[in-house]
C-alpha cells in the first residue's frame, strides 16, 4: 500500500504504518492523522513528537502503559492519564499516535 503526500509516494504496510520511518513528515502526519479521523491540535503533536523522541532514544513503540507514564513524567500527570489520552487518539493512544507518528505498531498492539 501506499500514500501521496505533495506529490511524493509513501509505502505503508497493510495496515497504513509507514514502512520507512525516515520518510516522515509533518504532511504526512496530518495525512494519516486525516485518515484515523483525528483533528491535529497542538496537545496531538506533543504526544506525536513526544513518541518519536521516545523512539529515537529506545527503538521501540512504547505500548499504553508505558506511554502513559512516561508522558506523566515530562508532560505532568494531567496529561499522563489514559483518559486524557483516548480523548485524543479514541482508536487507541499508542496504536493510532504511532502511525501518525510514523513509527511501527506498538508491541503488544492488536
Amino acid at each position: 500500500m501506499a500514500i501521496e503526500v505533495n506529490g511524493k509516494t509513501y509505502e505503508t504496510d497493510e495496515e497504513g504504518y509507514l514502512v520507512d520511518l525516515n520518510e516522515w513528515n509533518e504532511d504526512v502526519a496530518k495525512l494519516l492523522a486525516e485518515q484515523e479521523n483525528v483533528n491535529m491540535t497542538d496537545q496531538h503533536w506533543e504526544v506525536v513528537n513526544f513518541l518519536r523522541e521516545y523512539y529515537n532514544e529506545f527503538q521501540i513503540a512504547p505500548a499504553v502503559r508505558v506511554l502513559t507514564k512516561a508522558i506523566g513524567k515530562k508532560l505532568g500527570a494531567d496529561k499522563g492519564n489514559s483518559q486524557y489520552l483516548y480523548e485524543l487518539f479514541p482508536y487507541g493512544p499508542a496504536k493510532q499516535a504511532c502511525k501518525i507518528a510514523g513509527l511501527p505498531k506498538p508491541t503488544g498492539c492488536v
